[in-house]
């Protein structure tokens, strides 16, 4: 699935299904905004292109 147009929004982004979804629309060109409960666990899934 290619999301290169796309913005998402991931809720929980430190857990371990937000995380994962995260990187993986970040990994098929989408833009992502992560946010979770635990600002630091949110940050751990942190990159730029």
């Amino acid at each position: 699935m290619r999301l290169g147009s796309k913005i998402a929004l991931v809720t929980g982004a430190g857990g371990g299904l937000g995380g994962a979804t995260a990187i993986r629309f970040a990994t098929e060109g989408a833009k992502v905004v992560c946010s979770d409960i635990d600002l630091a666990k949110a940050e751990k899934n942190r990159f730029h292109d």
